[in-house]
């Protein structure tokens, strides 16, 4: 089954007194790029969340935050005072420099890294363990985020695939027309020559060998079986990359197509076909 890289995870839970939130965000990209931002106290466990997000998540531009917010029940948290004053200069001072109003910063400024001060000397195991299952949570939301989006994504895929196939399909009732016409237009050029006695046999020849440069049954055949691959592909695990593949594989079917075509009507075949496949193109980007 297909997942998108894009998603959003959220895990909240209270542990001894301090309201814990996790936030996990996810955009397409090439490879894992992850950021994590959280209160000094858990650096130690960085490492940690990183090997789960690793083994979990794949692929994606990743952001992490773990968000602490007091309940009024736990003694081991304060404010820090300076860091408090020193957000509001900096926010006040690039309030005043755009011209915006006065605004009310408490609330952003106890939303800031470190604004609380953590008066344990260390993390407890249990308070370590308690944080990573909270970020598997997370991790578990977006996943679920991301299959949701993914099943979209099939959906849509198999909507432009079975397009191409019904547009490729409609292919084949051009195609004695066009020879006729290649033959007619052939025939008149040459009655239209100053010489006007040619010799049919000869004329016959030629028209195979070119009518063989212009045969499309092997791109047909090979673009029929590119659009099976896709699909099969499509609900494998992780077959975002190889569906890319796939796709420039069917490009290439096409673009043959039109150059063999010399067909106004299938042309017209070859157009709505291409524009299909870049609409398929651009949701492989976001594609886990």
């Amino acid at each position: 089954m297909l997942k998108s890289m894009t998603g959003y995870g959220k895990a909240t839970a209270t542990y001894h007194g301090k309201r814990i939130s996790v936030e996990i965000r996810s955009l397409n990209s090439k490879s894992l790029d992850l950021n994590v931002k959280y209160a000094s106290i858990y650096k130690e466990i960085e490492g940690d969340i990183r090997s789960i997000i690793g083994e979990t998540l794949d692929r994606g531009k990743i952001d992490l935050m773990i968000n602490i917010d007091g309940t009024g029940e736990a003694k081991n948290y304060t404010v820090n005072k300076d860091l408090a004053v020193a957000y509001y200069k900096d926010l006040k001072s690039v309030n005043d420099a755009i011209g915006e109003k006065s605004e009310d910063y408490l609330s952003l400024i106890l939303r800031m890294p470190d604004i609380f001060i953590n008066e344990k000397e260390e993390l407890t195991e249990d308070e370590k363990n308690w944080i990573l299952n909270l970020v598997k949570n997370a991790v578990d939301e977006l996943n679920l985020f991301r299959r949701q989006e993914g099943k979209a994504l099939e959906n849509e895929f198999t909507i432009r695939i079975e397009d191409i196939r019904r547009l490729l399909l409609d292919v084949p009732k051009y195609e004695n027309e066009r020879i006729d016409t290649i033959r007619e237009r052939m025939r008149k050029s040459l009655e239209e020559l100053e010489n006007k006695t040619y010799d049919d046999n000869r004329f016959e020849q030629e028209m195979i060998f070119y009518i063989e440069k212009l045969d499309i049954s092997e791109e047909k055949m090979r673009l029929m079986n590119h659009l099976d691959y896709f699909l099969e592909t499509m609900i494998l695990p992780s077959g975002g990359k190889k569906l890319g593949f796939i796709s420039q594989e069917i490009g290439r079917e096409i673009n043959t197509l039109g150059s063999k075509s010399n067909h106004a009507e299938m042309q017209k075949l070859v157009v709505d076909m291409k524009d299909n496949l870049e609409k398929i193109k651009e949701q492989i980007l976001n594609t886990l």
